[in-house]
């Protein structure tokens, strides 16, 4: 059993005189309370996104105020905790606070502060979790799949959205790294702020670098394979994402995207392991689309449910059989190929995964005799241009005897003369 939703406070005291006194006060003052006297039971009662203020005593037999704000930090770093306590524990609520309780309150308790103090908290801890939903929401969309790592890679995703922590982007081509790179940005405190893309490869000196972040200043800079900047450009921004973290002042947050292990750029010398280390504190681990079979199907449908959309068309039957063929292609080039394959097949082109052939979907629009004919006229055609109309030169391009090249040529109506180059 959980916590409703609708409870706003959760009063934790072994006394039930005490926290009788507490939910009395603030049910008074209108706010929906739930009150318990056994701590230990905290964890089984929360999730990570309830939307409320934990207001509990710092001693407590059995599991003290301490050490059920660090269960609580667990499940969720970011659920605001007030400790009450008596004068002599002053030092020891400071190092709560420290430790991550949002604020302590000593007793007597003082009505007017503790309102004061949820009154200020509780609508930033709404905020958050509305925020969080509509990330959830949002991400289920960009990044579709139930398979266990596109799962995992959501938790993420969710975890650190609303942040504007630096993060590094490992994967393939086509799996996706910049539509992460983008979502992040979106959800997170610096969305209003530009979102600056720029390559290694484009950053010659430091001075491009330092341009590029002097644009994106107030929000994102999408930086693209950071190992092909010059090294002395990895050591100016390596100085740059310091001194913002010595000064707990976010300018520019950087996505950077690589793709293969970023620790083998370090090996062979490319990525400075200074800059590795700043950018990998969080790390997204993008699987490709043959490690995540399972998705192919349902990502191939959604992309051709979105682009008939976009096309005014009615949604094409799919047989089973070429689902089946789907399945089985390993796809090199990810969800971008898949998301290619589906658009074909929504304008009518069945592309046969991992070739380059196409066939139409719908009936051919002319006889199989016709469309070869057609097709063997504009071949001759085009070598008589390329050779005017000389017909030893086309017989030779050709490969067919002249006397063959002549009989096609009759049945197709065309005259070498047609193609003779004309004096001015």
């Amino acid at each position: 059993m959980t916590i409703n939703n609708d409870i706003e406070v959760l009063i934790i005291d072994d006394d039930q005189d005490v926290v009788d006194a507490y939910q009395h006060l603030l049910e008074v003052s209108g706010y929906k309370t739930c009150a318990i006297t056994d701590p230990s039971r905290v964890l089984d009662l929360l999730d990570r996104n309830w939307p409320g203020v934990i207001v509990t005593d710092m001693y407590m037999p059995g599991l003290s105020g301490m050490e059920l704000l660090e269960q609580i930090k667990t499940l969720d770093p970011e659920l605001p905790v007030i400790m009450i306590t008596g004068h002599g524990d002053i030092p020891m609520a400071v190092d709560a606070v420290k430790k991550g309780a949002l604020d302590f309150l000593q007793k007597p308790l003082q009505p007017n502060e503790l309102l004061a103090l949820l009154d200020k908290h509780l609508p930033v801890r709404k905020q958050l979790i509305e925020q969080r939903t509509s990330l959830t929401q949002t991400t289920a969309e960009l990044l579709i799949g139930d398979s266990p790592l596109m799962i995992k890679l959501r938790e993420q995703i969710a975890e650190v959205a609303l942040t504007t922590k630096d993060v590094l982007i490992e994967g393939e081509h086509g799996v996706g790294r910049h539509t992460i790179a983008r979502l992040l940005h979106q959800k997170s405190a610096l969305s209003a702020g530009p979102y600056v893309t720029i390559t290694g490869e484009a950053i010659q000196c430091t001075a491009d670098l330092q341009r590029s972040m002097l644009t994106a200043r107030g929000g994102s800079l999408c930086l693209m394979h950071p190992q092909d900047m010059p090294q002395e450009t990895q050591k100016w921004l390596c100085r740059f994402l310091l001194e913002q973290e010595r000064q707990g002042k976010k300018e520019v947050r950087v996505l950077a995207l690589v793709e293969g292990p970023p620790e083998a750029q370090v090996e062979q010398d490319k990525l400075l392991p200074e800059l590795f280390y700043f950018l990998s504190q969080i790390r997204f681990q993008i699987p490709s689309l043959k490690q995540r079979n399972c998705d192919i199907i349902p990502l191939f449908r959604h992309f051709l449910k979105l682009s008939c959309h976009k096309l005014s068309k009615a949604l094409p039957p799919v047989d089973k059989a070429y689902l089946n063929t789907l399945s089985r292609y390993e796809w090199p080039g990810n969800v971008l190929e898949l998301k290619n394959v589906a658009e074909l097949y929504a304008i009518g082109i069945v592309k046969l995964a991992g070739q380059e052939r196409t066939k139409p979907l719908d009936q051919m629009s002319s006889p199989l005799d016709e469309l070869v004919g057609s097709y063997e006229k504009q071949v001759i055609e085009d070598a008589l241009y390329l050779f005017a109309g000389r017909i030893n030169d086309v017989s030779n391009y050709l490969q067919i005897p002249r006397k063959k090249l002549y009989l096609r040529m009759k049945k197709h109506n065309l005259d070498k003369a047609e193609y003779k180059v004309r004096p001015n």
